[in-house]
């Protein structure tokens, strides 16, 4: 591999610290032990103004610094984000970069399936070449299910036809997107449409999947017009969404929008406060962002607020991917507040650093706090997380444990899974002895950050393009290909 990765990688590393590790266990016990004492924790940014610090030095002092925890995240817009802006020759803006959105976004084979709900955890790595460094990588995923045997779902479909959705790709996109979906849909769903731009109106209440011709005359009539009160509209959609309810249903609000917000309330402290007040009442969200610009912030944190997901599309291509293919197979939860905890032996690792969740952070003591939100993950989805790790030179033994805690969607109920794995299981060579997707995601990884951080840890384009090129060939999977294009693109742009 080239120097520039692990540069990248020894670099992005954060100090060590004591001690401890968990032992191994799959056990789903609702444990209420602390797994180390508590810090203080990190204020996740619930404003736009709150932004996390780019390349900033994230090194903790004592237990914490060996105990990595946070909120589990499945959103991949930040990835679709950089496609579409490096396609048009552009550079992503480095704030809107999230590297574990650019390793989610990828397809995973190699972590099996749980038996039943909840999770099983998949912990593997391997060393860099010439240096003590080596990558981490903990992956979690859930049982999958089919649109036949989900629960019924009521939806509510948010639609901005604001003055902004008159460029081509975004209302016309939208509406496309949504006559797919209410192809796909059972006929036990329920759809409502609202409509926003300087107000909000409910152009069709909530309507069984039995009168699908007057759902599609519904978004038909949409139309461009005004302003955008975001805030006018999701306080109609969760009004809707909650006159609504059916507690055998799964109930969701689903934003459509540019996030470009420019009338109500825009401190967005009471819009995200509204959000989550709604999402304690099992009303989740999907943010789907669109348009060559857009308010990626805000539509990331409403989704976080809100229990749910962000995405974001650009083509028809990526529409139908997303509306008739993920959304129908994926309406269901499979595990609420999921969240994270890894432990990293202190006699084996010198330093580590989560590459990635900057925003998902959590104090050690939080893991086993029920009342702290996490994520919410649904049917067949994997979560990845890599860790840069420095090791002590001759380690040998146990390397870290981790463990994945997570609510039961209906009763709440806590329950645990985790896997702990040993510096032997490393494999010797990352870009030679590696499984595959392994090497995918570490060079997804280093992508983002590159496009993040550009030379702050001296990155080889060239070289990660070479890898992702050998890799596109060796998994046989498009958006591998796909991602060496958009390393090239990068190149060109300097």
């Amino acid at each position: 591999m080239g120097v520039g990765l692990v540069a990248l990688l020894a670099l992005a590393a954060c100090g060590g610290g004591p001690p401890g590790s968990q032992a191994d266990s799959a056990a789903r016990a609702p444990a209420r032990t602390e797994a180390g004492q508590p810090a203080p924790a990190k204020p996740r940014a619930t404003r736009l103004d709150a932004k996390p610090e780019t390349g900033a030095d994230t090194r903790e002092d004592t237990v914490e610094a060996q105990i990595s925890t946070f909120a589990l995240d499945v959103d991949t817009a930040s990835y679709a984000y950089a496609r579409r802006t490096l396609g048009e020759g552009r550079r992503p803006e480095p704030a809107r970069i999230r590297p574990e959105e650019f390793v989610n976004a990828f397809g995973q084979d190699d972590y099996a399936e749980p038996a039943g709900d909840g999770f099983t955890v998949h912990v593997d790595g391997a060393r860099m070449p010439g240096s003590d460094t080596a990558v981490v990588r903990v992956g979690l995923r859930t049982r999958g299910s089919d649109a036949a045997s989900r629960r019924p779902a009521d939806l509510t479909f948010v639609v901005d036809v604001s003055g902004s959705m008159a460029e081509p790709g975004r209302l016309d996109l939208v509406k496309q997107a949504l006559h797919t979906l209410i192809d796909q849909l059972a006929a036990g769903d329920r759809v409502s449409v609202v409509a926003f731009s300087d107000t909000a109106e409910t152009v069709v209440p909530m309507t069984p999947l039995t009168a699908r011709p007057e759902l599609h005359a519904a978004v038909d009539r949409l139309a461009v017009q005004g302003g955008t009160n975001l805030e006018a509209g999701l306080v109609t959609g969760y009004r809707q969404a909650a006159g609504a309810f059916r507690a055998a249903a799964t109930n969701r609000v689903v934003l459509l929008s540019d996030g470009l917000a420019n009338q109500g309330a825009t401190a967005w402290q009471a819009i995200l406060d509204r959000v989550k007040e709604y999402a304690g009442r099992q009303v989740t969200l999907l943010t789907v962002g669109v348009g060559r610009e857009y308010g990626d912030e805000l539509m990331e944190q409403l989704a976080d607020n809100g229990d749910g997901a962000a995405v974001y599309v650009s083509t028809r291509e990526e529409a139908e991917k997303v509306f008739a293919a993920r959304l129908p197979a994926t309406i269901e939860l499979r595990a609420r507040d999921a969240k994270a905890q890894v432990v990293f032996n202190p006699s084996v690792v010198e330093s580590q650093r989560l590459l990635g969740y900057d925003n998902r952070a959590m104090s050690a003591g939080e893991f086993r706090d029920d009342d702290r939100d996490g994520g919410e993950i649904g049917p067949g989805h994997a979560v990845t997380a890599l860790y840069s790790v420095r090791l002590k030179p001759g380690a040998t033994g146990q390397l870290a444990q981790a463990t994945v805690r997570w609510q039961d969607p209906d009763t709440r109920a806590p329950a645990e899974a985790g896997r702990a794995v040993d510096v032997a299981a490393l494999a010797p060579s990352i870009w030679e002895k590696a499984p595959v997707r392994l090497q995918v995601d570490v060079t997804a990884a280093a992508f983002a950050l590159y496009l993040r951080d550009r030379d702050a840890f001296g990155l080889d384009l060239p070289v990660l393009g070479e890898h992702a090129r050998r890799l596109a060939e060796a998994a046989e999977d498009p958006m591998v290909g796909e991602l060496a294009r958009l390393i090239d693109q990068a190149r060109t742009l300097g």
